[in-house]
C-alpha cells in the first residue's frame, strides 16, 4: 500500500520501511497526539499502512523552511527543534516538539513553501504520510479519510486560534 517507498526530501535519512511496525507505538500516542487522539487501533494500523518511516541522527534537519512540502510527519521516538529565520536570515527557535506531534501539516495540504526548518534535537524515529498517500486513503478507505481530514482541521483551526491570541497580545502591548 505504501508508495514505492522513499521520499526523495528525505533521501539523507535512515529508511526503516512502511509504519505498520510502529502502528502499536503510534496507537500507545493517544493519550498525547492531537492527530490521533480520537483514533482507534485498527484505524492506525489501516493509516500506518500509508506512511513511511525514517531515523535523523541528532542535528539532522528534514523540514527546510522556503521549499516545496507535500508531506507531514509525525514524531514517533525524540525531539524536534523548530527554527524560523528572522529578517537578518538567522535561525530563530521558536518550538521543540516531543514524541506524538506533528509537524508539515499546512504545506502537506496547500502545497505552499515550508514555513520554517525543523532539526533532530535528539536522535529521532518519524513516520511520513504525503500528500499522494492521503490522497490514495481518501480514495480507497473514504471513511478513514474523512477522519484524518477532520483531525487535520481540527489541530489547524486550534493553532490559528492560539496565534490569534498570542498576536492579539502582542497588539495590546505595543498599543501600551
Amino acid at each position: 500500500m505504501v508508495e514505492s517507498g522513499r521520499h526523495d526530501k528525505l533521501a539523507h535519512l535512515e529508511y526503516l520501511g512502511d509504519a505498520t511496525q510502529f502502528a502499536g507505538k503510534m496507537h500507545h500516542m493517544i493519550s498525547y497526539s492531537p492527530l490521533f487522539e480520537n483514533f482507534n487501533m485498527a484505524e492506525i494500523r489501516l493509516m500506518s499502512h500509508f506512511m513511511n518511516v525514517y531515523r535523523a541522527g541528532l542535528g539532522q534537519e528534514f523540514i527546510h523552511e522556503g521549499e516545496q512540502g507535500d508531506f507531514m510527519l509525525l514524531i514517533i521516538e525524540g525531539s524536534v527543534e523548530v527554527f524560523k529565520q528572522d529578517r537578518w536570515n538567522a535561525p530563530k527557535l521558536i518550538a521543540s516538539v516531543d514524541a506524538g506531534k506533528t509537524l508539515g501539516e499546512m504545506s502537506m495540504i496547500d502545497g505552499e513553501p515550508r514555513f520554517a526548518t525543523c532539526v533532530a534535537a535528539e536522535p529521532c524515529v518519524i513516520a511520513v504520510l504525503s500528500r499522494e498517500n492521503l490522497a490514495r486513503i481518501i480514495l480507497e478507505q473514504p471513511v478513514l479519510g474523512a477522519k484524518i481530514l477532520m483531525e487535520l482541521v481540527l489541530m489547524l483551526s486550534q493553532r490559528l486560534r492560539q496565534t490569534s491570541v498570542k498576536l492579539v497580545g502582542l497588539m495590546d502591548r505595543e498599543g501600551d
